[in-house]
């Protein structure tokens, strides 16, 4: 773990150079006083750094650097390699990305570049070692942003296609093997040359589009990894290197493109207002911003996750974020709150997008913590109460490890292959191409509703140690042989191992397997199938006496039809076919059990299955709108997260003395949560003369407790 400061850092996006007039002094002097610790700069400006190919203007940001080590503002530096200027687009059309073969990607917006093309990457690298070598030294510099959320297009240039040729030629060996390892056979698509390989614009073989999607993400890990192997040539000791994630970008595999940097960071977009209400009433999809307070949870995880480590928030709401016509700025509270969720799940940096809403450009409404008349407000004044909570609550929130009642694993392969192939459709009767993370995300919610801790794992991170006692498989489609072993093996061990559909359907090639389903995990699950149906709408299910379901729970989308060979049966589905088969079965295996659930589950379905694998020592409040997270700080300490997401007050039982870290109030009996309030507490141990005064014995208390 990459040793960041021992406070959660905390400011925003800042750019000085989009101001349209004279206003440094005041900006920073107003982040002062709002305790901002951290700003980013200088990742958006290519043209302002290099006006004209060669002529270089550098000096410009030193004021802001500057400044900011003055007030203590420690500064990220960007590379301004995902904006290229537009004097290198006219001189070097070439390096322009092509979306399909021959169709370039339009000029005006960003990232409309071929990352792999040597003029791009001859002039990219000029301008970071000309940036970097002129700021690395500055005291207020403590880490360097590489580019800036990667992975926006799938490049179809003829460069990028014929290294995509070599690397087939290096991992196949020759065209019989990729002939066989493909199933080419079908349609007549046998290559007899590597000349053969057709161009992936009309492809609709689905091995070799799971081949493109992972090499265009190796294309982008290589590429922030070129830059990180740069930046350090001119960093210093205590500087690190990152760049911002969009997790929803096409071309990006979190886990293997943070293995060649210091720290995870991204950028956790999210609906605002009644979107984060509980109980969650939502109908509204997940997109780059994401839809109700479990999915905000869900982000945090899935950043986590991406080194099993504490990361940075380097871009999230301060305005309404989104464009002009969607305006949905925060009320108040939800600022505060959204923040210290994020903290509680391992955020070591909450940072702003942006400073200073922008007078011009595409994101004009995309709104800063100041309006666009410069003036603090509202906004200003909650992150400013915020700014002076994370101040008190110092080292004990910075760099957390969080805790889990139940792991998820989570496969960027697999939910490529499952573009390709939706198993799912949307609302109009087509293909859905979220269908990975529809599945996946009516699995997390349940655990979510049912209120436990999630950990969201890789397939390369599961022999890791301290798995919870139960890890969730939903759509784990183009699955590895060795990682379905460990899988069972898990189980043997004893843990609790729930499937989902889709799961082990296909191999590492997306080849349907010939195994009985779940492939090498039938005989631990005891249940097969061979059958399966998409469903037409949501379908009523029953329970047991082992799991109980309320009358509101329903089967979505999808029903395998499972027969138990030795598996209990948990659920049904209320219809006249599909009622012959089981909905989710469960069954005894080493230690542990596998549990099997064949659909997706409404949110009712899915928060009773989580009720029944939970773990009973959970400290749960019961009250529909608190959501209760704990965490581990550095130094071993124990911290409490409480959230109320609703305009009704409520009071939440302790399960023993509870010190208030912002304001060191101590409740033993009840906590009371405001509207839209958050409360970070510590286990605390009473001395003798504070147990005296709560049970009322004064004889011996001193004055300071009795007030006399």
């Amino acid at each position: 773990m990459f040793p960041l400061p021992r406070r959660v850092l905390f400011g925003a996006a800042y750019y000085h150079e989009y101001q349209p007039h004279e206003r440094l002094k005041d900006d920073l002097d107003l982040m002062a006083e709002a305790r901002f610790t951290v700003i980013r700069v200088g990742e958006s400006v290519w043209s302002t750094w290099e006006p004209e190919d060669g002529r270089f203007d550098l000096d410009w940001l030193q004021p802001v650097l500057d400044g900011a080590h003055e007030r203590g503002i420690s500064v990220i530096l960007g590379t301004p390699t995902y904006a290229v200027p537009p004097w290198l687009a006219r001189q070097y059309p070439e390096i322009t990305g092509e979306a399909r073969t021959g169709e370039r990607i339009g000029w005006g917006a960003r990232q409309e570049v071929d990352i792999t093309h040597p003029a791009f990457r001859f002039h990219a690298e000029r301008i970071i070692r000309k940036v970097v070598a002129r700021y690395a030294g500055h005291p207020a510099v403590i880490g360097f942003q590489v580019d800036n959320e990667p992975g926006l297009h799938l490049l179809h240039n003829h460069g990028v296609f014929q290294r995509f040729t070599d690397e087939l030629r290096a991992r196949y060996g020759d065209v019989e093997t990729l002939n066989r390892e493909w199933g080419l056979v079908y349609w007549s698509h046998r290559l007899s040359t590597w000349a053969d390989l057709w161009r992936p614009d009309g492809n609709a073989q689905p091995q070799y589009d799971l081949a493109w999607r992972r090499f265009q993400a190796r294309l982008v890990t290589e590429f922030i990894a070129w830059q990180a192997d740069i930046v350090r040539e001119y960093s210093g000791p205590g500087q690190f290197v990152t760049t911002c994630i969009s997790y929803d970008r096409p071309g990006v595999e979190d886990d293997r493109l943070t293995e060649r940097l210091d720290v995870t960071a991204g950028n956790p977009y999210y609906t605002m207002q009644d979107a984060l209400a509980l109980p969650d009433r939502s109908s509204s999809g997940q997109d780059w911003t994401t839809n109700g307070t479990w999915a905000l949870y869900r982000s945090a995880d899935r950043m986590y996750s991406s080194r099993q480590e504490p990361f940075l928030v380097t871009e999230t709401n301060a305005q309404a974020i989104g464009f002009s016509w969607n305006n949905r700025p925060a009320y108040d509270g939800q600022w505060r709150q959204a923040a210290w969720a994020l903290v509680s799940r391992g955020a070591s940096m909450i940072e702003y997008w942006h400073w200073h809403t922008l007078h011009f450009g595409a994101e004009t409404y995309w709104g800063g913590i100041l309006p666009h008349n410069g003036r603090p407000g509202r906004v200003y004044r909650e992150l400013a109460a915020l700014g002076a909570e994370l101040e008190k609550a110092g080292d004990l929130v910075a760099q957390l490890t969080p805790d889990a009642d139940v792991a998820f694993l989570y496969d960027g392969p697999s939910k490529w292959a499952l573009q390709g192939q939706p198993p799912l459709a949307d609302a109009d009767g087509g293909p859905d191409a979220r269908s990975y993370e529809r599945i996946f995300d009516a699995f997390y919610r349940g655990a979510f509703d049912a209120g436990l801790q999630s950990r969201i794992l890789h397939p390369g991170q599961l022999p890791v140690a301290d798995l919870p006692p139960v890890l969730v498989v939903p759509a784990y489609y183009a699955a590895d042989d060795a990682v379905l072993d460990r899988l069972r093996a898990y189980a043997e061990r004893g843990g609790h191992l729930v499937l989902g559909p889709r799961t082990a359907y296909a191999d590492h090639e997306a080849r349907a397997r010939t195994d009985a389903q779940p492939a090498r995990l039938a005989e631990a699950a005891g249940v097969t199938y061979d059958e399966f149906s998409n469903l037409d709408g949501p379908l009523p299910v029953t329970g047991t006496a082992t799991l109980a379901l309320p009358p509101e729970a329903h089967a979505l989308y999808w029903a395998d039809g499972l027969r138990p060979q030795g598996a209990e049966e948990l659920a049904a589905y209320v219809h006249p076919h599909f009622g012959r088969w089981p909905a989710v079965t469960t069954h005894p295996y080493g230690k542990g059990r596998v549990t099997h659930v064949g659909t997706v589950p409404d949110p009712a379905f899915a928060r009773a299955l989580f009720d029944w694998t939970a773990p009973v020592d959970s400290w749960r409040p019961a009250h529909p709108s608190v959501a209760s997270t704990t965490a581990t700080a550095p130094d071993g300490r124990r911290v409490r997260f409480l959230h109320n997401w609703s305009w009704e007050p409520v009071s939440v039982p302790a399960p023993g003395p509870l010190r208030d870290v912002l304001t060191d109030t101590v409740y033993d009996d009840g906590v009371p949560l405001g509207p839209w309030d958050v409360k970070v507490l510590e286990d605390y141990a009473m001395s003798a003369e504070e147990q005296s005064f709560q049970t009322g014995d004064f004889r011996d208390a001193p004055a300071r407790l009795t007030g006399k």
